[in-house]
């Protein structure tokens, strides 16, 4: 099956006016030879030829998806049902009121491939905030001093601390851009956690995870009756945990 770019197709449709032979164009980049031939003669691409079927034209379209990288870049990224309604605003301001169809997401994330869905994953707002340019800058100004740098690798441990908010499912699917892996969102930090905490050295190493719960005391309802999947694990309970 063919895989191509538009890019692909240019740069074919280019090398056929400059004199090369049809297939051997459509051999080089990948395009069928079908393609070529009907573009060639000048028929619109099917991006373009239903441009004027898209609810939202072009130029809204752009315009959305910078707006949602900008809020991704805000920390807080948007679903596809977030998208959605933003985008039944726009239609509404031009007079339509009909209800956008069950694939136009789907359609709209092919149509601009800067975007994909992906996988957020909640981080407390005080820490996005305090992860300046000036504080991580200084970080590593004190991992070069010769005390710090002398340490040995099996002596060097990374802390990482995660959790759950109470009233939040687990992390759900929100639309970034397509270059970055994951999305942090910012969550406020005034809600009850349970807290995970997890340690492992330069060595590889790794220490039994601990679980820090809200409460005066550990309480039997708060597991399963099988624990033997968490056996290694470390359980407490603090007043903020």
């Amino acid at each position: 099956m063919y895989q191509y770019t538009e890019q692909d197709l240019r740069a074919a449709l280019s090398d056929i006016r400059n004199g090369k032979s049809l297939r051997q164009a459509s051999r080089e980049w990948g395009v069928p030879s079908s393609t070529l031939s009907s573009r060639n003669r000048g028929q619109e691409s099917h991006t373009i030829a239903a441009e004027s079927q898209q609810r939202l034209s072009p130029s809204q379209e752009e315009h959305l998806s910078n707006w949602v990288l900008a809020q991704e870049a805000l920390g807080v990224p948007l679903t596809h049902g977030q998208i959605r309604q933003f985008a039944g605003r726009l239609l509404l301001i031009k007079g339509d009121n009909q209800p956008l169809g069950k694939r136009w997401m789907e359609g709209f994330l092919r149509r601009n491939p800067i975007l994909r869905t992906k996988r957020a994953r909640n981080i407390d707002s005080v820490r996005v905030n305090g992860a300046t340019t000036s504080v991580i800058k200084d970080w590593f100004h004190r991992l070069a001093l010769p005390a710090i740098s002398s340490i040995k690798p099996e002596n060097r441990w990374n802390m990482d601390e995660s959790g759950i908010m109470e009233g939040f499912g687990a992390n759900g699917l929100v639309v970034g851009s397509s270059e970055r892996r994951s999305i942090q969102k910012k969550q406020p930090g005034s809600r009850a956690w349970t807290s995970f905490i997890e340690c492992i050295s330069a060595s590889g190493k790794a220490l039994q995870p601990l679980v820090i719960f809200k409460g005066k005391s550990v309480q039997q309802q708060w597991f399963p009756k099988d624990l033997s999947s968490y056996k290694e694990w470390l359980f407490t309970a603090t007043e903020n945990a």
